[in-house]
């Protein structure tokens, strides 16, 4: 089943239903945003985050590795139980980029964690 909807940057969308990642909390800043998919960025390893529930809204986001070769952390038991994690080989880390003048930063501090299985996200906050 197919879920249209519009947004500023990319017009009008129509995405598969199971493409939809829901983040039960909302992202810090944006809790009232349940639901977003994500979609890619021309020919680069960066992707979109794209609310589905507010057409302004949409994070320039990356898979870790492209920025730090070692980086890791570690998920508690209430993150996992928050987005139904079972089993490993669905767990899938991005970071959230922003640009700022001629720098990019990545928040590795902030990881969005998911199950790709369950399309179930987070934003961890590491202290």
């Amino acid at each position: 089943m197919k879920l249209q909807f519009k947004t500023t940057r990319f017009g009008t969308l129509e995405v598969d239903k199971d493409r939809i990642i829901q983040f039960p909390q909302g992202i810090p800043g944006f809790s009232h945003i349940k639901n977003y998919v994500l979609l890619d960025h021309k020919d680069t390893p960066l992707k979109w985050l794209q609310a589905v529930d507010d057409p302004d809204v949409a994070f320039l986001v990356v898979e870790p590795s492209i920025v730090v070769s070692d980086y890791s952390i570690s998920i508690d038991d209430k993150t996992r139980e928050l987005i139904e994690l079972e089993r490993e080989e669905d767990l899938a880390v991005l970071l959230i980029i922003r640009v700022e003048g001629q720098k990019v930063i990545a928040n590795l501090q902030g990881p969005l964690v998911l199950n790709a299985a369950k399309m179930k996200g987070i934003q961890m906050i590491i202290e």
